[in-house]
């Protein structure tokens, strides 16, 4: 199994994530953050097109937020 470097923090205040990390989270709130390192810098542009969906890049599908929580939901089981 390929290990990777992570790096875990389960209460950080969301007012602190830049706005494309913090998304539609209430800066008042606290979030987990995982950071990952997913190898050579070659690989990074095809991970992140999936983050600019979450983000809100894709706002104009009209995604309900439940509908968005189950995709990152099945996204998340798939790396489990």
């Amino acid at each position: 199994m390929d290990e990777r470097k992570r790096h875990i923090v389960e209460d950080y205040p969301a007012e602190r994530l830049p706005p494309e990390l913090r998304g539609d989270i209430d800066p008042s709130h606290h979030a987990r953050v995982i950071v990952e390192d997913t190898g050579s810098r070659s690989r990074a542009p095809q991970r992140t097109g999936g983050l600019y969906r979450l983000f809100g890049a894709a706002a104009e599908k009209n995604t309900s937020v439940e509908e968005a929580v189950a995709r990152i939901r099945a996204l998340r089981d798939e790396w489990d």
